[in-house]
């Protein structure tokens, strides 16, 4: 497999005549390997940022009509942060949106300012893991296909900014009630069950684990690193946010072995000021490493269906 990711160096002049020149290239990457890193671009603001992506002339994923558990601002319609979880907190390895019916095919990222320390993106080859994980454990990787996955999750009734996952549900279903809530559920195929705190817990539909993606490749598409890892009470008692589609549960084997395979395939972006990297959403997971110091890192994110 080429390099990983591939990397394109902006050597001056006209950025959107630039990035028309490097199309082909931008998209070859993209279905290659899952991720192309812009490096040298002069974008110091949300709006040029949003300039970037406008140059791709795709349709606009709106963080307003996604599920996304995440906080996140808007400086644009399509331009808003990354994930704003503190940064001590370790954000880990998914596929954006993947424990939700509606997710995005490509994700851009902009760094406008990296922290003094820590703080890159890792990056990870979902198509070479699945290899290598099919190879290792065949059993596991063909239930994983065969029966996909359930996610429980749990919306808060008000936006909690210190947790990876805080968003309201009043936020993440664009709703005022709780009875507009539990249509929007029922249309999505969700299950449900109200909290005496206000909060409600939801079971997803049946999703993907594994996607076929271009040329009969076929890559992972999920979540089970970020739950396993990151959601809490998970890595305790699995069967608290995951299980397979038929609702058996997962072994933690299966998770730990997964876990412990994905950082041969993860690459850690190390941001520079400037910086736009395009990424593959069905190709290639990413995360984001805990940071420190007095310079706020400021990562900005803007998504296409």
């Amino acid at each position: 497999m080429s390099d990983f990711p591939a990397v394109l160096q902006f050597d001056g002049g006209n950025v959107r005549s630039w990035l028309d020149d490097q199309s082909a290239n931008i998209e070859e990457a993209l279905d290659d390997v899952g991720a192309v890193l812009l490096r040298g671009l002069p974008v110091s603001s949300a709006q040029a940022f949003d300039e970037v992506v406008a140059a791709f002339d795709l349709p606009v994923f709106s963080y307003e009509a996604s599920l996304s558990n995440a906080v996140r601002i808007n400086h644009t319609p399509r331009v808003f942060t990354a994930n704003e979880a503190p940064p001590e907190v370790e954000i880990h390895l998914h596929h954006e949106m993947a424990q939700t019916p509606i997710a995005p095919s490509r994700l851009f990222f902009c760094c406008l300012s990296p922290a003094d320390e820590g703080g890159a993106t890792p990056l990870c080859q979902s198509e070479a893991l699945l290899e290598a994980f099919a190879e290792q454990h065949p059993k596991w990787a063909d239930e994983l296909k065969r029966k996909g996955l359930r996610y429980v999750t749990r919306m808060p009734s008000d936006n909690d900014e210190s947790a990876g996952q805080g968003r309201s549900w009043k936020s993440t279903l664009g709703v005022n009630s709780q009875s507009e809530a539990e249509a929007r559920l029922s249309e999505l195929g969700y299950d449900f069950e109200w909290q005496s705190d206000g909060a409600v817990r939801t079971v997803s539909p049946v999703l993907p684990a594994v996607v076929d993606v271009k040329e009969g490749r076929a890559s992972f598409f999920h979540q089970l690193l970020a739950a396993y890892l990151g959601w809490p009470g998970v890595r305790e008692n699995p069967a608290t946010a995951l299980s397979f589609g038929d609702d058996a549960e997962i072994p933690s084997e299966l998770l730990e072995t997964l876990a412990s395979l994905s950082s041969d395939y993860t690459y850690d972006l190390n941001w520079q000021a400037g910086d736009v990297a395009v990424v593959n959403n069905y190709l290639v997971m990413h995360g984001r490493r805990p940071y420190s110091g007095a310079t706020k890192r400021e990562v900005l994110v803007s998504m296409a269906p």
